[in-house]
């Protein structure tokens, strides 16, 4: 009987640890991938791209096209609401500072950039799909 215990045992540490490890696996992943976004997104952001010239960099080099393109405030809300998860409120502020947001599809990722009134990048956030 105490063989049965042991054997028990050591399956329930065995699939504790293997769930530990890949929870931790997870999350390390998913912490690298959105720093390997945000880094790209600065890195475009220290050279001041019009939205034009991102939206085609993005598209052709990166393969993240361009999903919404919102005019008015209430489209704007409108894909925020729809698109932002877990960062609207983030996304509202932002959103009430520049004149200008795209939304663009990176993977399983979406960027949303805010440009000012001459149409150059100003900041963004990234909002995991």
């Amino acid at each position: 009987m105490s063989r049965t215990w042991i054997l028990l045992g050591a399956l329930v540490v065995t699939l504790a640890s293997l769930s530990v490890a890949l929870f931790l696996g997870t999350l390390g992943f998913n912490y690298h991938r959105s720093i390997e976004h945000e880094e790209l997104l600065r890195a475009a952001m220290a050279r001041q791209p019009t939205a034009a010239r991102l939206t085609e960099w993005l598209a052709n080099v990166k393969g993240a096209p361009l999903l919404a393109a919102p005019e008015s405030r209430a489209e704007v809300e409108s894909v925020i609401s729809a698109r932002g998860a877990a960062k609207l409120g983030e996304l509202r502020t932002k959103a009430g500072r520049y004149p200008r947001m795209r939304v663009y599809r990176a993977s399983d990722m979406l960027y949303f950039v805010f440009f000012d009134g001459d149409g150059v990048m100003r900041d963004f956030t990234c909002v995991g799909g």
